[in-house]
């Protein structure tokens, strides 16, 4: 199947007549707990009911990401899904100073403490956790890390990457020029698939190189995911080029299945929410 069939290929897993969660590799989303909204709430009733590896897209807690934060708000909600998460981190958690909730709650699963980069590897795909609000420029340390680790990964096939600003949206912050030089390194380094959060609001990008022109080769699938519980943004109204999915005034995750050289997409909405984007990809 080439890629542009497969961005055709909508609707492919409830076409298999309901919904398997067991079938879920990841299962991921960010922007999610308050203790002054419920959306978070909703969200983590479908992980209840969803398997996988829980990845958060940063902003796990707001205002701040305090230590009382992470403790009353986040643990009544996504906490309880601790056991299984890999977490990254956002700009909200770094209004408390060194972004020590955030790594005091979660302890090892954040990657060395001060840095919030990490990787690992889930049903024969490796995954890398950065962190955006830390250097990711040409010549900084993590960005150091980042192509040394998909260098010593260049052998695996399929990769995904996840960190809190996404390169592309159509929402409120649009782009952010803080992960170029990173993105260009996935792109380099043959990532599939990269998740972010930061706009409030879930979007897909078909396959884009480092200057986003669609490039179905090598191009890597971007999604925002900003809907696990905080509200809404106003969109400013124009789409970004090849944006392929969008919805805002939605609450919910993205559901992810691995296989050996392609993966499946589904985004799951709370109840009450009819949006679908559903969908295959293959590996570079």
């Amino acid at each position: 199947m080439t890629r542009a069939a497969a961005v055709l290929a909508l609707g492919l897993l409830a076409a298999c007549g309901g919904h398997d969660w067991d079938d879920t590799s990841i299962v991921a989303a960010g922007d999610i707990a308050s203790c002054f909204w419920r959306g978070d709430e909703a969200t983590a009733r479908l992980l209840d009911e969803i398997p996988g590896v829980v990845v958060t897209l940063g902003d796990n807690v707001y205002p701040s990401g305090t230590d009382r934060e992470f403790r009353q708000c986040y643990a009544r909600s996504w906490g309880r899904h601790l056991d299984r998460t890999r977490p990254s981190v956002g700009n909200h958690e770094y209004k408390t100073k060194d972004a020590a909730g955030y790594f005091n709650y979660f302890g090892e699963r954040a990657g060395p403490r001060g840095k919030g980069w990490y990787s690992f590897d889930h049903e024969g795909w490796h995954l890398i956790a950065l962190n955006s609000d830390e250097p990711l420029k040409r010549g900084s340390e993590q960005y150091a890390w980042l192509v040394d680790d998909l260098r010593r990964h260049r052998d695996t096939r399929c990769t995904l990457a996840f960190y809190h600003h996404p390169r592309w949206s159509s929402g409120k912050h649009g782009g952010a020029d803080r992960v170029m030089d990173a993105y260009r390194a996935l792109y380099d380094g043959g990532v599939d698939v990269v998740l972010s959060g930061h706009d409030h609001h879930y979007e897909r990008f078909a396959p884009l190189d480092p200057v986003g022109r669609v490039d179905e080769e090598r191009g890597i699938r971007s999604f925002v995911v900003g809907t696990g519980g905080a509200p809404s943004y106003d969109m400013p109204g124009e789409r970004r080029p090849h944006s392929e999915a969008i919805a805002d005034e939605v609450r919910g995750v993205l559901r992810m299945k691995f296989h050996r050289d392609s993966y499946e997409w589904e985004f799951v909405p709370i109840p009450g929410r009819r949006f679908e984007d559903s969908g295959r990809g293959e590996c570079h």
